[in-house]
């Protein structure tokens, strides 16, 4: 009759395998929306799902705040390059396959040489763990300055998998309690 192409059960090929990128996505989704729907702990404020073309990468990110708290916002973003994309499509052996993850907050600061430095004290006695910090203060020029923005983005030195899915409600726990004390320097 014809050739049997295997891979699948009925021997057609699998055209949809989600990505380690996929499942992360929406593993975050499904914890963030019902801390959101469920626990009303946070307001989502803003949600981004991007593909950029020019250098084939993904990009989720969901920002959010506490509930009746919107000084202090945090972003969870959560990036796979065309690397990672390609290497667990073509199921390339021996590559470190996953997604790189990174926290942001935004907060107004008044005194940013006291209170950077108390946020970066904060953060890694709440994180103890491998990560990277920075903030970066702006304001808008010619309006009178009531404080600087600080974004303060932490990244993750290692790439996630889906090892990591069971690790999710405790970095979530962790990224609520962040806000709780951001909110007060």
């Amino acid at each position: 009759m014809g050739d049997v192409i295997e891979g699948t059960p009925s021997g057609g090929i699998n055209l949809y395998d989600p990505t380690i990128f996929e499942n992360l996505k929406v593993a975050f989704e499904n914890h963030i929306y019902d801390l959101d729907n469920i626990d009303e702990k946070i307001t989502i404020i803003n949600r981004v799902d991007r593909m950029d073309f020019a250098i084939l990468s993904r990009e989720f990110a969901i920002r959010f705040t506490l509930v009746n708290q919107p000084d202090v916002t945090a972003e969870i973003v959560l990036q796979a390059s065309v690397k990672e994309l390609a290497g667990e499509i073509l199921e390339v052996p021996g590559e470190n396959l996953g997604s790189t993850l990174s926290v942001r907050f935004i907060k107004t600061v008044q005194n940013p040489a006291i209170e950077c430095q108390q946020i970066e004290n904060t953060l890694n006695t709440i994180w103890e763990t491998d990560i990277h910090l920075t903030q970066t203060l702006s304001f808008v020029h010619g309006q009178q300055a009531s404080g600087y923005l600080n974004s303060i983005v932490m990244t993750f030195n290692s790439k996630i998998n889906e090892k990591h899915m069971t690790d999710i409600a405790d970095l979530l726990t962790h990224v609520l309690k962040s806000l709780e004390v951001l909110k007060n320097i």
